[in-house]
């Protein structure tokens, strides 16, 4: 079955077979960087998984000098986009799809370089949106 992803602005379309091979949570100082978080979550799938409804050439991939790390986005808002990581791999992350894959996180990359905050992130409070509501504002 597909899924369909694409960026906030809905310039970048795409759609991939939900046959992905692996799923990584990685907390590397790149990666921190590129998304402005703890993690990517980035999923990974043969070339020929992915569909381009448009959009394909208003991505643009930036990859980081000495490592084999990159990052596709929209040239419009900066969402991130599905990159050729080789010739035959894509590199999707997760949040650009609009359901969530079969495959579940397999596990967390780069445990090491993980911000000193995230652990404690992950116990704080849980708000149903955001804390619009006295109710959901910790004290």
């Amino acid at each position: 079955m597909d899924i369909s992803g694409g960026c906030l602005c809905k310039a970048v379309q795409f759609s991939v077979r939900d046959e992905f091979s692996a799923f990584h949570l990685c907390h590397c100082k790149q990666c921190q960087k590129i998304s402005g978080a703890a993690n990517v979550a980035n999923l990974f799938i043969k070339r020929d998984a992915l569909r381009w409804k448009s959009g394909e050439n208003n991505i643009s991939v930036y990859t980081v000098p000495g490592r084999k790390i990159s990052h596709g986005f929209c040239k419009t808002c900066g969402c991130p986009a599905p990159y050729l990581d080789d010739d035959a791999t894509w590199v999707v992350q997760a949040g650009s799809l609009d359901r969530s894959p079969s495959l579940a996180a397999q596990d967390h990359i780069f445990w090491a370089e993980r911000g000193h905050w995230y652990e404690a992130a992950l116990t704080a409070p849980k708000c149903a949106q955001g804390p619009t509501d006295e109710t959901d504002v910790p004290r």
